[in-house]
Order: C-alpha cells, then sequence, then structure tokens
C-alpha cells in the first residue's frame, strides 16, 4: 500500500478515497512552499517591528507615519501567526493551463517572486467563488479545504467540463457549503469565505457608489455578505484603505458585534470599526427603553430632528441694542449693524461652539477698526494696531476686550457655549420652546412630550441628542484652542530666548545663527502638533463607507445620524423587511429615499442557507399569516430531525439530552428571563436573538411574545435562528 505524505492532510477513516497520493500530491508540495515562506515573511516582519519599535519615535508627521508602519507590520504578523497555511481556502484549474491557481486570505509570494497564493478579493480570484455550471468563467474544476489544526481534515471537488472530470477529482454527494452547514456553531461566527456562494459573491464585488441594498430573508448569509463585502471594499475600493477613507459596520444590538468581532480581523481587516446606534451617543449605553409608542413615533420622524436647527438658531440672533465699549485707549460704539456683521462671520458648516470664536474675532477687528478711526489704532496686518497716536498690540486689544464684563455679558447671552444635553432637555422642558422649534406639533403633542425630568434619556431621545452634538460641536473646543494657543505662545517665547542667547554667543562672525528667527523655520522649530493633545472620537466620522445591518429596524432618526457621518452616501444597507419588529410596509426606495437616499440599488438574496425544512415549514406560516408578502427564503437542506413540540415543564429535560448528545454547539432558550445562561446555553429576548444562530433553538411560550406584526416577527426570528433543531413548549409552569 502506498504510504500518503500527511504534512497538511489529515484525513480520517471515511474519506480514505481521497487519501490517493495523485489526488494531493500537487498540494502536499504548494502546502509545503507555503510554509517556507510563511515561516520566512513571518521572521523577517518581526526584525522589522522591532527595529522600528526601538527607532526614535520623531515629532508630527514623522511619528505618525511610524506608528501607522507599525500598527501596518503588526497587523500582517498576526494575521501569519493565526492562520499558517489554513491562509489557502482552496484552487482552481482554469481550461486553459493545467497549473492550479492557489486562493488565499491574503496574497502570498515566495522569495523568487512566485505567486503562492491569491487573495481572495483580488479580480483574479473571481471565478473560485462567482463560478457556476451555467457560467464556468473558464473554470475546469475547483477545489475547497476544510482546515482544523493547519491541517486540511476534508476537500471538495467540482468539476466543469469533461477535461476536469478525467483529471484528479474527489467528488462529494455534497458540496463543500452545504457541509459547512452543519458543523455545530459556537459562540464566535466563523468566516466562510471559503464557502462564498456566486450570488453572494456577486454582491460582495459590486461597486460603492450610492446605497446597495442587500434584501433577504433568514438563513441567507446577509451577515455573511456585509462582513466580507467590508473586507472586499476597503481592498479593492481606491476610495478606502490606509490612510484614505474609513468603514463603520453598525449592528443591532452588543450580542451581534461581540458574535461578529472575529470575522474581519480573520480577513485580514482590523481597521473597521464596529459599533451600535447607542454607541454613536454618550448617553447611549444608560438610555432607557421608551415604553409610550407615541412619544416613540414623534421622537422617530426626521422632522423632529429637523427641529434642532432653529432651537440653535435662536441663540445666535445678534442684539438689537447697541453698547458702548471701554478700552483703555478710547470708548467705541458697537451699533446693531456692527452685531450683525460679526454674527455673520461665522464659515458655513461650522458648529455653533466652533463658529462662536469667529464671532469674537469679528467683533475685536470691528473694533480695532473703530479704534483706528479716533485716532488710536488699527490693524496692519502683523498683529499690530497702528493709528496717528501710536501704535497698540492687537493681542493687548484683544485680552482689553475679554476683561470688559459688559461685554463679554453680552456677548455671552446673544451666543452662548452650549451642550446638547441642556439644548435637548430645554426642548422637553419648556412647551413654548417646542412648540417655537417644531411649530407642526400639535398643542397635545407637546404636552406629550414634556417629561418631569427631561435628562432622563430613552433610547429615542439619541438621534436629538447626536442631531444637537454635531450642530453645537463642543463646548470645550474654544477652551482648548485657547489653551493650545497659550502653549504654542509660551513655546516660542522660550524659543526666542534661545535664540537670542545663542546669537548673542556667536563669535564665528558668520551670523548663520540669526537664520532662526526667519518666520518660515517656525513650523520646523515648533511643533505645534505635538503640543496639541486631543483623543479623536472613532465614531464621529466622516466615514467613507457604512455598512448597516438589520437595517429594517432603523427609524428616519436613527438613519440621520449616520447620513451625518457620510457625506458621499455611500452604503452597504443589508435587512429583511420580514423582519422590521413595528413593521415595514413601504419599498426599500421610498424608505430610504424619504430620508436623503438619492443614488439606490437593490440586491435580494432569496436561497436559505442555513435553516433546515423542518425548521422553515414551521416558521413560515407564522409570518405570513400578519404579512402574506414575506420574503420568505427558500431552505436548501434538511436536517432530518423534526420540530418538538412539549410543554414549558419539559425545558431543562431537552437541554439536558442535549448536552450529553452534543460535546460541542450552543443552543439558546428564548422568551424565559428566569433561564439563566452557561457556556453552552444562551438565554436571550426575542430581539437579541436577532442576527444570531444556534444548533439548538427552545422557545417558551411564543404566544407571549405578543400580538400583531411585532409579535409575529419575534416569533418568526426566534424559530429561524436555528441550524438544527428547534423546540417549541407552551403553557404554564
Amino acid at each position: 500500500m502506498t504510504q500518503v505524505n500527511t504534512t497538511a492532510f489529515n484525513l480520517p477513516a471515511h474519506l480514505a478515497a481521497k487519501a490517493d497520493p495523485t489526488l494531493i500530491a500537487r498540494d502536499e508540495q504548494h502546502f509545503a512552499a507555503i510554509a517556507r515562506s510563511l515561516e520566512a515573511q513571518t521572521a523577517d516582519l518581526a526584525r522589522h517591528l522591532d527595529t522600528h519599535r526601538r527607532a526614535p519615535g520623531g515629532k508630527g508627521q514623522e511619528g505618525v507615519e511610524r506608528d501607522a508602519e507599525i500598527r501596518r507590520i503588526s497587523s500582517r504578523l498576526r494575521l501569519l501567526q493565526r492562520f499558517s497555511m489554513d491562509l489557502c481556502l482552496g484552487r482552481f484549474v482554469t481550461t486553459d493551463d493545467p497549473e492550479p491557481v492557489y486562493i488565499g486570505r491574503i496574497g502570498l509570494t515566495d522569495s523568487d517572486g512566485r505567486r503562492l497564493l491569491v487573495d481572495w478579493r483580488a479580480p483574479a480570484a473571481e471565478p473560485f467563488f462567482a463560478a457556476t455550471h451555467v457560467n464556468t468563467m473558464g473554470l475546469a474544476s475547483r477545489r475547497r479545504y476544510r482546515w482544523t489544526r493547519g491541517r486540511v481534515v476534508d476537500y471538495w471537488d467540482e468539476v466543469f467540463t469533461p477535461e476536469g472530470l478525467e483529471s484528479n477529482a474527489a467528488l462529494d454527494d455534497q458540496s463543500a457549503f452545504i457541509a459547512s452547514l452543519g458543523g455545530s456553531r459556537s459562540p464566535k461566527m466563523r468566516d466562510v469565505v471559503g464557502t462564498i456562494q456566486a450570488d453572494q459573491d456577486a454582491i460582495i464585488r459590486a461597486g460603492s457608489r450610492g446605497a446597495l441594498v442587500v434584501d433577504g430573508g433568514p438563513g441567507t448569509g446577509k451577515t455573511v455578505v456585509a462582513l466580507h463585502r467590508a473586507a472586499y471594499l476597503l481592498y479593492a475600493d481606491p476610495r478606502l484603505g490606509e490612510r484614505r477613507g474609513s468603514v463603520l459596520f453598525v449592528g443591532p444590538h452588543q450580542p451581534y458585534l461581540a458574535y461578529v468581532a472575529d470575522v474581519l480581523p480573520s480577513l485580514g481587516e482590523e481597521g473597521v470599526q464596529t459599533c451600535t446606534l447607542r454607541d454613536l451617543v454618550a448617553e447611549g449605553n444608560a438610555a432607557a427603553t421608551e415604553f409610550d409608542p407615541e412619544v416613540t413615533r414623534l421622537k422617530s420622524l426626521d422632522a423632529m430632528v429637523k427641529a434642532i436647527e432653529p432651537a440653535v438658531a435662536m441663540y445666535e440672533q445678534p442684539p438689537a441694542e447697541g453698547l458702548l465699549v471701554e478700552t483703555p485707549w478710547a470708548e467705541l460704539w458697537l451699533g446693531p449693524a456692527d452685531w450683525a456683521d460679526a454674527f455673520g462671520a461665522g464659515e458655513p458648516g461650522t458648529p455653533h461652539n466652533e463658529a462662536r470664536d469667529q464671532v469674537w474675532e469679528a467683533l475685536v477687528a470691528i473694533l480695532a477698526g473703530k479704534l483706528s478711526n479716533e485716532g488710536e489704532a488699527g490693524d496692519d496686518g502683523d498683529g499690530w494696531a497702528d493709528g496717528e497716536g501710536g501704535g497698540v498690540p492687537l493681542e493687548l486689544l484683544r485680552r482689553a476686550l475679554l476683561q470688559n464684563t459688559e461685554l463679554a455679558g453680552v456677548f455671552n447671552r446673544a451666543w452662548p457655549l452650549f451642550d446638547a444635553t441642556i439644548l435637548v432637555a430645554n426642548l422637553f422642558s419648556a412647551p413654548g420652546y417646542l412648540h417655537a422649534c417644531a411649530p407642526w406639533l400639535t398643542d397635545d403633542q407637546v404636552r406629550l412630550l414634556q417629561r418631569p425630568d427631561p435628562r432622563v434619556w430613552t433610547e429615542s431621545d439619541l438621534p436629538l441628542l447626536d442631531a444637537a452634538r454635531q450642530r453645537l460641536g463642543d463646548p470645550q473646543a474654544s477652551r482648548r484652542r485657547a489653551a493650545h494657543r497659550a502653549a504654542v505662545a509660551a513655546e516660542r517665547e522660550q524659543m526666542a530666548r534661545v535664540v537670542d542667547e545663542l546669537i548673542a554667543a556667536d563669535d564665528d562672525g558668520t551670523g548663520l545663527v540669526t537664520m532662526l528667527r526667519q518666520t518660515d523655520l517656525q513650523p520646523v522649530i515648533i511643533d505645534e502638533g505635538a503640543l496639541a493633545e486631543n483623543d479623536p472620537d472613532l465614531l464621529a466620522g466622516p466615514f467613507a463607507h457604512i455598512v448597516v445591518d438589520e437595517a429594517q429596524e432603523l427609524t428616519d432618526a436613527q438613519w440621520r445620524m449616520l447620513l451625518s457621518r457620510c457625506p458621499s452616501r455611500s452604503f452597504t444597507i443589508v435587512g429583511d423587511r420580514a423582519q422590521a419588529r413595528h413593521g415595514f410596509t413601504e419599498s426599500w426606495d421610498e424608505r430610504l429615499e424619504r430620508v436623503g437616499f438619492r443614488d439606490i440599488a437593490l440586491a435580494s438574496l432569496n436561497i436559505n442557507y442555513r435553516t433546515p425544512l423542518e425548521v422553515m415549514a414551521e416558521a413560515e406560516p407564522v409570518i405570513r399569516a400578519a404579512l402574506p408578502d414575506a420574503n420568505v427564503p427558500t431552505s436548501v437542506r434538511s436536517s432530518g430531525i423534526p420540530v418538538v413540540h412539549g410543554h414549558v415543564s419539559e425545558l431543562d429535560s431537552i437541554l439536558q439530552r442535549w448536552l450529553a448528545g452534543h460535546d460541542d454547539g450552543i443552543a439558546c432558550v428564548i422568551g424565559d428571563p428566569s433561564f439563566n445562561s452557561t457556556p453552552r446555553i444562551r438565554s436571550l429576548t426575542p430581539e437579541l436573538a436577532k442576527g444570531l444562530e444556534f444548533d439548538l433553538v427552545v422557545l417558551v411560550d411564543p404566544e407571549g411574545f405578543g400580538t400583531g406584526i411585532e409579535g409575529a416577527v419575534d416569533r418568526y426570528v426566534s424559530m429561524t435562528r436555528a441550524t438544527q433543531r428547534l423546540a417549541i413548549l407552551t403553557g404554564a409552569r
């Protein structure tokens, strides 16, 4: 019997037919080359990383570039160390070339420049995912691998031509993809890049212009598509990636984000920001649920978000009366027209609190001009106020005006520093203010929105707080800018003293040291950027592309939160209208155009890869009873396990039997808040189960989930979380 080299292949006994050396010999040789290249590249990256870390940090741009290079090397090193040879997803052979093309999570070459792996996102890799028997894309055969701990434990071949069949091929009753669906679930979603299907791949590789809506029912792979599309766009789109535009991925809740957290790093992308809508606002984590449906509806409207603009504008009104301003040099009159000129000096689009500094500087300039007309001062463009009576430094005038309490008081009342929480709280505690900002509200609606403690925030308030914060800006920004100016001034003063001392000590007669006083050398000598210590808000944007999963749940007001962070309107929008808990009677186009999208494309996924036929047969009537036109996908596999119906008293015994018969996998109990989660059995509400999947799902009293659309959707979503078994328990305990 021929001895098989099992360096990378570790095939179990029932796959002995695949152990034919002629089938795997070429792969073995290629895997050995990959292993050698990985070892060399890992060592080389480790040396480079150590060199960069030991190098001086540098200042300004030099320090930024050094840190970016350390992050790039570290990311690549982590990926190579994480996957080793199982970076290889599979291979294909074309009808024109018998030499296999191997596809990997990343591209890889050896020291001679020979291509060992083609990055799965590269155009050359597209046939591996997109070829079908209808459109072979020139393929003769395709092979996919399943890896465990760095060894191939199974592989599947597909042939597209008679030539492919005649070549070395191990054919299976099940495809690699269908076989992978039967595997046990884990607490983390696994990337399935090796088994991406043609309909999914077409969406992943679609362009990023405008909004692409991916509509599909349970189990169609919407989340898989969304995650892999984010990784693909970062690789292929010139607008995105390192040092260009960034990508934001928005999920429905924290359990979902924890579940998918491992996918993007496994695809070689660590720079994508992930969050829920709550995370976009500082008050989000503590925000309570809004129980009044009418209050929820009103605050979800785009018109309510638009009320923030007039609410802020009321605090940007120039004084209607003039003011006599006293200075050490003269008394200066600020008339209503002067106030109006200054208040109109703010640059368009500048947040209220930041524009305040611009308005103040305009006031200083107006008063400097008046001081010049008095024969005392004026601005000559070099920071000096010059006049017939002698020069006054502009900074000295600025300080004098800041100390004028009457001027400061009038200015602060007309253009105050404002915090978003104060502004929104005022709307819900002052009926007249709310009615003036939202005149479309009825008197009853205005009264309904008032509350005893306006700062007890609910989830419905978050879009308003976000809009207010973006319109107002940071109230501390002015204070930080003043501190930064003071630090730069102190640095310059210190540098001037040092230069004076160097010039005084310059005895060689060349006078070269005097060059240090030249204006164009100041940015080199003084690194103003290094003096600014301000941690950026990573979720503030702008983003070049935003991916939104479970998008059917977003209100108009919530869409505004995302649109404000993506000026290009480049979105991937993933959802299912039939899974909208509060109903979704419009089309996607109607919903999205209403909130501001213009360039919208729709892609549909109609094949249910995850949920067995047995489960879907039980779930479909549940949603059709409430939504007859629901897009219920067609399941492609059967588990052979019937749905169990029983009494709630059987919960513990069902779970114990499942644990005893399954060494791995994850189960979930949905609808029983008294059940405490264990390492292998989760306990969730229907809402928090959305987007997740489990080997076993046990629904406890599903009729108690509610009535109408919301109850039907919760039951439908909960049932379709099951990938193997579903149990439905009813009755009282």
